[in-house]
C-alpha cells in the first residue's frame, strides 16, 4: 500500500511541477511578445523624438 501512495504522490507532483512549466512558459511568451511591442509603440518623447517606455 505504501509504494502505491508513493507513486500516486510522485505523479501528482509531477503532474502539477508540469503544469507550473507550461504556465511559465506562456508567462514567458506573454512578457516577450509586451516587451517587443514596446520598441515598436513607443510614446513621443521631449522635442517629437521617440522616447522610452522603460526606465532603464
Amino acid at each position: 500500500m505504501v509504494p502505491l501512495i508513493v507513486v500516486l504522490l510522485l505523479a501528482l507532483l509531477l503532474f502539477g511541477a508540469g503544469f507550473a512549466l507550461k504556465a511559465l512558459w506562456w508567462i514567458a511568451v506573454v512578457v516577450l511578445v509586451v516587451w517587443l511591442l514596446g520598441f515598436v509603440i513607443r510614446p513621443a518623447g521631449h522635442g517629437g523624438r521617440k522616447g522610452r517606455w522603460y526606465r532603464w
